[in-house]
């Protein structure tokens, strides 16, 4: 495995478990309070739209802006799709924390009990209550990193796109002590925009702020945007495909077929997931040896040979002179796609253009932006990451239970004079 390999595995957050309480308790403590109050929003349908950072290269990851608290304090957070729970990293005081662009945040007493229904969906079946008065929380993710801590409540400062600023009362996760993955972004925590009912998205649903809809708009060029709601976009342009009822754990469309340069390759029945907190795509250990051989295959006796020295990615191509853009490589590569039947007459269809594949290195090289799934642990499911959703407003309907997606420029974000920031 190439070094590079190692950049892109922390990136992976999608959620491989929800411990119970009781899993660590040597590493959990009790709850130091610290003096605060707190205030509940105001019940308004409309949505949120939040500007989004970075890119998926060179730097590696797309992060958004909350505030939380009173008064309000940012802090900067992977939007992940793949999770459920948003947490920060927490002076209560901090056991274990890692490098963050603000000081850590500082809870309130405002305590969630063990009881709380909140804490239940989080643990699901396995939940013991050690101590009733606080909710006590692991997570661990797919690229072996974790956050431990316990539920708190707290105000969060939010810009509706009807011009109205409210800050309504949301449950987090105060993480005192976080365990990295191979590599961690020096970020605050997690915006966990996932289906349960402690994802940011159900809980403004369930206070009548929301409708239960996620979106988010990477673009190619760096930024974007993330939104909560659904009345930014026009459902007449969106291509929407049912999510699985097979897999409701996370984003699923059930099974898919990979598709290139317009042809079926034979990789059919592929369990796919979207994953917003991963930056690239991964295939199972035989779709992507498959699609490396077609790959391969398409550059056989053209001006382009693979760049051993170029550890951006495992597989990078050098040609005759530096590439500058994708442009330069049009001529070489086919566009991918994955096609989807769940159960509708109309077999639905989600493009990867070459830019949602391919990158260019520092080095001046094409690489291949889709992994190995199957060496970092994902042998059941394969995931669409951040660059094949490039230039995509993608489109999570938990009321219709749809995902979506439409081309869009992620560069001009809508409503701009109502965004969150």
């Amino acid at each position: 495995m190439k070094a590079g390999v190692i950049v892109v595995l922390c990136l992976l957050l999608l959620v491989f478990n929800v411990l119970p309480s009781s899993s660590s308790d040597d590493r959990h403590q009790k709850w130091w309070k610290w003096p605060s109050s707190s205030q509940a929003g105001n019940s308004i349908c409309s949505s949120v739209v939040l500007p989004l950072y970075g890119n998926v290269y060179p730097q590696g990851y797309y992060y958004a802006q909350i505030n939380i608290g009173h008064p309000p304090r940012p802090y900067f957070v992977d939007p992940d799709t793949g999770s459920d729970l948003t947490w920060l990293q927490c002076d209560a005081p901090c056991v274990h924390c890692t490098q963050a662009p603000h000081p850590y945040y500082r809870p309130n007493n405002d305590l969630v009990p063990c009881k709380d229904p909140l804490c239940a969906s989080l643990h699901h079946g396995d939940h013991r209550c050690d101590d009733p008065g606080q909710c006590d929380y692991e997570v661990e993710y797919a690229d072996g990193g974790s956050s431990l801590g316990v539920l708190i409540n707290d105000v969060s400062l939010v810009n509706l796109t009807t011009g109205v600023r409210i800050t309504p009362r949301i449950t987090i996760g105060c993480g005192y002590d976080q365990i990295p993955g191979p590599c961690y972004q020096p970020l605050d925590g997690v915006l966990g925009l996932g289906k349960g009912k402690t994802g940011i998205v159900s809980q403004l649903h369930s206070q009548g702020l929301i409708r239960n809809v996620v979106g988010h708009c990477f673009s190619s060029r760096g930024g974007g945007f993330l939104f909560f709601g659904d009345d930014v976009y026009d459902p007449s342009r969106v291509v929407s495909t049912p999510m699985s009822r097979d897999y409701r754990k996370h984003y699923s469309p059930g099974y898919g077929e990979v598709i290139y340069g317009g042809r079926p390759t034979g990789l059919k029945d592929l369990l796919v997931i979207f994953d917003s907190g991963s930056s690239y795509t991964y295939l199972s250990s035989q779709a992507y040896e498959r699609l490396l051989y077609l790959v391969t295959k398409e550059l056989s006796g053209k001006p382009v040979r693979e760049a051993v020295e170029d550890r951006t990615l495992p597989f990078c191509w050098k040609g005759r002179r530096p590439f500058r853009s994708i442009r330069d490589v049009s001529k070489y590569f086919k566009p991918l796609a994955l096609r989807f039947s769940s159960g509708w007459r109309s077999k639905t269809q989600f493009e990867i253009p070459l830019e949602g594949y391919l990158l260019i290195s520092s080095k001046g090289n094409v690489c291949l932006g889709v992994l190995n799934g199957t060496e970092v642990g994902l042998q059941d499911f394969n995931i669409i990451g951040d660059i094949s959703m490039q230039d995509k407003m993608v489109i999570y309907d938990n009321e219709k239970q749809t995902i979506g997606w439409t081309p869009a420029d992620c560069d001009r974000p809508p409503r701009p004079d109502t965004m969150s920031i």
